[in-house]
């Protein structure tokens, strides 16, 4: 399906786009490859919660590049050396779990960054196109292209939220309301702290002009939160899909019986 090219990810989610994603938790190229040619706008691989290794990021960052959607990897861990290596690979941008404090969020731009920060330069991989790039025009481009995207999922974070999005060059925040939920030992979303934590978290985005994801069930949901100024949504997951699809047929057999 037609879409912009996935370089244009980072601007399209500043400028305020509706973008939708989904969570890669397969470790191969196919379900990457399937969903971008669906048409969806990103994927987020899932190194944290997923078996994931280099190789098998790699892998998935081919996928994406073969359907034209943009590959984000949500790192285990974000050391300068982690997201490195993915963003060598070809990543669009990094997802930085528990980002709780101005500190981790500096180092998260750092670690991203050329120009201004910390990260250590080669262009002889895919993010290079493997040595064709000329090193001025790969610097500039990668700076410009790469998505750098905090999540707030830690109490913590709360009580320093506007400091940590008013860190220069942090691009946009991902609130993630399951830890949010299981760090306040409430049994859902609906739950009033994870409610109100998740309105102070967007209300600091909107004050810093700068835009959120939301993982939500589906575009009802999302509509809801697009007017509180989410603009970028993740659905399910490669998983997910897989589970639904498979269980709808089984329940439709299983109706045969009767």
């Amino acid at each position: 399906m037609s879409r912009p090219d996935p370089s244009q990810f980072r601007q399209r989610l500043l400028r305020g786009d509706l973008l939708l994603g989904t969570f890669i938790k397969t470790p191969t190229s196919h379900t990457t490859e399937i969903i971008g040619g669906l048409g969806f706008d990103f994927v987020v691989i899932d190194e944290e919660h997923a078996p994931f290794d280099r190789g098998t990021i790699d892998q998935a960052l081919l996928g994406a590049r073969a359907s034209g959607t943009a590959g984000i990897v949500r790192v285990s861990d974000a050391t300068p050396a982690k997201i490195l290596s993915v963003l060598d690979d070809g990543a669009a941008g990094i997802l930085a779990p528990h980002t709780d404090s101005v500190e981790k969020a500096r180092s998260l731009v750092a670690s991203c960054r050329y120009r201004g920060g910390k990260r250590g330069y080669s262009n002889t991989n895919r993010g290079g196109g493997y040595g064709g790039t000329p090193m001025h025009t790969h610097i500039a481009q990668r700076d410009a292209e790469t998505v750098v995207i905090a999540m707030i999922e830690d109490i913590a974070a709360l009580d320093v939220i506007d400091e940590i999005m008013a860190v220069e060059g942090l691009d946009g925040i991902f609130v993630g309301r399951g830890d949010l939920t299981a760090a306040y030992g409430a049994t859902g979303y609906t739950d009033p702290r994870v409610q109100g934590a998740t309105e102070k978290i967007l209300a600091a985005a909107r004050k810093a002009g700068k835009p959120a994801c939301l993982l939500v069930s589906g575009a009802e949901e999302a509509a809801s939160w697009r007017a509180k100024g989410v603009n970028a949504f993740l659905v399910a997951s490669d998983q997910g899909f897989l589970r639904a699809a498979a269980l709808k047929a089984r329940t439709d057999f299983d109706a045969l019986k009767t």
